[in-house]
């Protein structure tokens, strides 16, 4: 096994792999309330040929692997193409990220397939305020599902809060409360411009500095161990507390110069920056028959071409047009 390493000697080990733009849910800042046209079955990479390109970037030097979506485990037989993966040498860590709403049923597959790690985004604990952001009625089976994600043996569960100023900063503090008695840990993520829509502004950003402070109001935040931790979150707890407390700051402190990661969005482009539009095809190479060899050459080409940093509260930044459900979470 080789490094990946872009002109910035950051060494990149982390694939983010989607494998559906479609969703069960029809979040605010996602996507409009009619949903987004769902891109042709023919358009969206199978499994045979993820996993293919999976193999070759292990092979070149990634050890971490999380499956994304859309909504990941609406796709038709996902457990097999978890297991296939999970059988990989090479993948140190295999997650995935989720809404929640079919975790319940799922949790247990899930882990025996191979899934050992969870995030699941939820931006609010109130029934019409889950149901004003997700235009969904399913927070009921979103909290169910993450408490057999508890049962099944989970670790660690990271429910990520995307924190709008105006929209569900009031529930700050209840999500803070959870680590108290939970083992989750509780990210908050800056609101961040994805998508084309006109939904994102500054003014709905609350920094993870405000959140931290208004958290502090409550009790006191001691730093873990920060030699565990792996990921763009600034990571604390309560005292005594049984989970703990992120903070991922894109806008306000971004981590650009850590980066140390790639995406491959489900019509088969690498994409190696979330806020840049540029991408790479490597799905029009697979369907033209090319070897390994040549996919290896594509992903360093890639890698060296990966940005700095991106350019968000800069006069130069442009929101890139791909909603994220698009992209990958």
């Amino acid at each position: 096994m080789t490094e990946l390493i872009d002109n910035y000697k950051r060494k990149i080990n982390y694939l983010r792999v989607s494998i559906t733009d479609r969703c069960n849910l029809r979040c605010v800042y996602c996507m409009p309330k009619e949903g987004a046209s769902p891109i042709g079955h023919s358009e969206i990479l199978s499994y045979e040929e993820i996993i293919r390109i999976i193999k070759v970037a292990v092979k070149k030097g990634i050890t971490k692997i999380r499956i994304t979506g859309g909504e990941p485990l609406i796709r038709k037989n996902v457990l097999y193409f978890v297991d296939l993966i999970s059988r990989i040498k090479g993948i140190d860590d295999l997650s995935m990220t989720t809404n929640g709403v079919l975790l319940k049923d799922m949790a247990r597959p899930l882990f025996d397939a191979g899934i050992k790690r969870l995030n699941v985004s939820l931006d609010s604990l109130k029934p019409e305020r889950y149901h004003e952001i997700t235009r969904g009625n399913h927070l009921s089976d979103v909290l169910e599902g993450i408490e057999e994600a508890v049962r099944v043996g989970f670790s660690p569960i990271k429910i990520n809060v995307v924190a709008i100023r105006g929209f569900n900063d009031d529930e700050i503090l209840d999500f803070a409360r959870l680590t108290l008695i939970h083992p989750y840990q509780i990210r908050f993520i800056e609101f961040m411009p994805i998508g084309s829509g006109d939904n994102w502004t500054k003014e709905k950003i609350i920094t993870s500095r405000e959140i931290k402070e208004k958290i502090e109001n409550l009790q006191n935040l001691i730093p873990v161990d920060l030699k565990r931790l792996k990921g763009p979150a600034k990571v604390y707890r309560f005292h005594g507390a049984k989970g703990e407390i992120g903070f991922i700051s894109p806008s306000s402190d971004h981590f650009c110069s850590t980066c140390n990661r790639i995406r491959l969005t489900a019509d088969g482009k690498i994409r190696t920056c979330l806020f840049s539009d540029e991408e790479i095809d490597l799905k029009k190479s697979l369907r033209m028959s090319c070897d390994d060899e040549e996919l290896e050459k594509i992903i360093d080409t890639t890698i060296l071409e990966k940005p700095k940093r991106h350019h968000l509260a800069t006069p130069i930044f442009k929101k890139c047009s791909r909603t994220m459900s698009r992209i990958g979470g």
